[in-house]
């Protein structure tokens, strides 16, 4: 890979995270802190979703950016021939 491949794969990565990072701060701080009286007049199996977000959803949509960062870096690795099962051979 070129150094010109090598700024784009990077470029595309960085915002990768950004997106998922900017969605994890919406729904940690978002939806647990700052819109969390406005969620709880909304009630699921019996918990206010403002209070539900702050203890568990945020976590749950947390580990479900997880999935969705190693599916798309995967997808972009194979897209820029990056193997990380190839084995080089020193001689």
């Amino acid at each position: 890979m070129d150094e010109s491949q090598r700024q784009e794969y990077w470029r595309r990565n960085l915002k990768l995270m950004a997106v998922l990072l900017t969605i994890w701060a919406l729904v940690s701080f978002g939806a647990g802190i700052f819109f969390v009286e406005p969620l709880n007049t909304i009630v699921i199996a019996g918990f206010p979703l403002g209070f539900w977000f702050a203890q568990q959803g945020s976590i749950l949509v947390f580990l479900a950016l997880i999935a969705i960062y190693v599916w798309r870096m995967d997808k972009l690795d194979a897209e820029y021939g990056i193997d990380e099962y190839e084995e080089e051979v020193h001689h």
